[in-house]
């Protein structure tokens, strides 16, 4: 990264000194580049009735695109599409807390950060600068420093507390309130010789299925035993290596997939993303049976009703051999609206410009409208006022 050249002298360096950290949005991120978000990230194409779909259900989704930095929110409605964003340092999980209205995002860089994000509930009154109008945008209200070897992906509530997995660790961890983080859950073959592999990737345990409790969970990996060969070695085995572990036995419950992603538990059923070969399906049996085939590496799932959205995400071209029963040039970026009974696509959004997407999750559209940056048009005086003054529930 290039640096500004430096200023000639005190008076210069001073001033360049007091311009820094004025916008908002480097500030919520804590990230000086946040305010830079190229406008073709944006650029979209929806096919059939995607924004009808988002306004039937209600819902304002929310998506993690991990190598663009960004958090994206996408509302319909009677006025037209609304698209805004957050930029965070990576983001990838994604957990929404509807009864408390708290939005956890993973910011996986080192260190590791879990962003917590609230709607506003209005402004204080101030004699100075009005409050906006607001649309209950959500901000950030907390986040949370981990090392970075934990290598946060996935997060999850089970029980009411926030859990990730620590793929760096090959293990399920608690994210306490007070900072705190205890290992969980892990699976019994990182035992394999004996204490714990606690200090290494060996397995890529990305996702998890979240139940009522651990035992009740289910979580996914790319494969069920430890080697000499690791995660992101370009010579690590994945076809059909991938499996679905049971959070009560700690022993494979589904096996057969190719670096499965965004495990998701939906009425007793385990919905998961085949990523390699870009399927969804189900883990029924001890096997993995695909519904839908899509365009691209699948990674993000959310399931309302009947309806799936799944996401789809270009295949890094170092890791080509890692999708072997996919078109890699051939994939795209995207959400898709997929029926669970029948695997048919109803309608889709695409990124021309997009990478990658990690996680899907939702609040309802009544209680946030998505977040203080509009994709389609800048307006920082407004959102500089919305900082000014905003407050959330836990302020009144």
């Amino acid at each position: 990264m290039s640096r500004a050249p430096a200023p000639d002298g005190p008076a210069e360096l001073h001033q360049e000194q007091h311009r820094r950290f004025r916008d908002p949005a480097q500030l919520a991120a804590q990230w000086a580049g946040a305010g830079e978000a190229d406008p073709r990230s944006f650029e979209h194409r929806a096919r059939g009735p995607w924004w009808d779909i988002l306004d039937e259900l209600r819902i304002t989704l929310l998506v993690t695109r991990e190598h663009e930095h960004l958090v994206l929110a996408l509302r319909g409605g009677p006025a037209g599409s609304r698209v805004s964003y957050l930029s965070l340092p990576h983001p990838s999980g994604l957990a929404v807390d509807r009864d408390r209205r708290v939005v956890h995002v993973a910011s996986t860089r080192n260190p590791n950060q879990v962003f917590d994000l609230m709607p506003v509930a209005g402004t204080l009154d101030r004699l100075d600068r009005p409050g906006p109008e607001t649309s209950r945008e959500l901000v950030p209200v907390r986040s949370r420093f981990y090392p970075g070897c934990l290598y946060i992906h996935d997060l999850a509530l089970i029980g009411g507390a926030l859990h990730a997995n620590a793929v760096g660790e090959n293990a399920v961890v608690r994210l306490l309130d007070d900072g705190r983080v205890e290992r969980a859950w892990w699976p019994r073959c990182i035992e394999a010789d004996g204490p714990p592999m606690f200090g290494r990737n060996h397995i890529q345990l990305n996702s998890i299925a979240a139940g009522a409790d651990l035992d009740g969970s289910y979580f996914s990996a790319s494969s069920a035993r430890m080697t000499g060969r690791r995660p992101g070695h370009l010579n690590y085995p994945v076809d059909g290596q991938g499996v679905i572990f049971s959070g009560a036995t700690r022993e494979p419950m589904a096996t057969g997939l190719t670096r499965p992603h965004s495990a998701r538990l939906d009425r007793g059923t385990v919905w998961v993303d085949n990523s390699g070969y870009g399927q969804l399906g189900v883990a029924l049996d001890g096997r993995f049976e695909p519904v839908a085939s899509l365009p691209g590496w699948t990674r993000g799932l959310c399931i309302l009703g009947d309806l799936a959205i799944v996401g789809t995400s270009r295949v890094i071209p170092r890791y080509r051999a890692y999708a072997p029963g996919l078109d890699v040039e051939a994939s795209h970026c995207g959400l898709h609206a997929v029926e669970l009974k029948t695997g048919a696509i109803r309608a889709s959004l695409t990124w021309p410009f997009g990478n990658q997407i990690f996680a899907i999750d939702w609040l309802p559209s009544d209680v946030s409208g998505g977040f203080p940056w509009l994709a389609s048009r800048p307006r920082p005086g407004r959102t500089g006022d919305l900082f000014y003054s905003f407050e959330t529930e836990l302020d009144r």
